[in-house]
């Protein structure tokens, strides 16, 4: 769990936090925390959890099973979804129902996003 002592201990530090505030604001103590940033240990999984949620990251990232602190499928598209907006007119089509068509904004909205959508492709 080496990496995974290095990750925590790096996002300890970049909100520059001690063991100890950090610890605090677990409910653990400082020798646990120093613990698990040495490799020394393994946190509970209600620690991690509380790793994650602070820190807004993925546990796949805490555990070093991807360096995207937002995890592996942040992205991720369903196939189905993909394959149905491949088509100008489908995505028109989905934009559409989206925005209440009396909002003052909606058109303006619905051109700014298929604006932006056009130049992802």
């Amino acid at each position: 769990m080496k990496e995974f002592g290095e990750r925590i201990r790096k996002l300890r530090e970049s909100v520059k936090l001690s063991q100890a505030k950090i610890a605090k604001l677990i409910g653990t103590s400082q020798v646990s925390i120093n613990r698990y940033e040495s490799g020394g240990g393994e946190p509970p999984l209600k620690t991690l959890i509380w790793y994650a949620d602070y820190f807004d990251v993925s546990i796949d990232y805490l555990l070093a099973r991807t360096d995207n602190p937002q995890g592996k499928l942040y992205d991720f598209q369903p196939e189905m979804l993909r394959e149905k907006m491949e088509s100008k007119e489908d995505w028109e089509l989905f934009v559409e129902m989206c925005f209440d068509p009396n909002s003052p904004m909606g058109t303006r909205l619905k051109k700014a996003l298929l604006q932006v959508a056009g130049e992802q492709k």
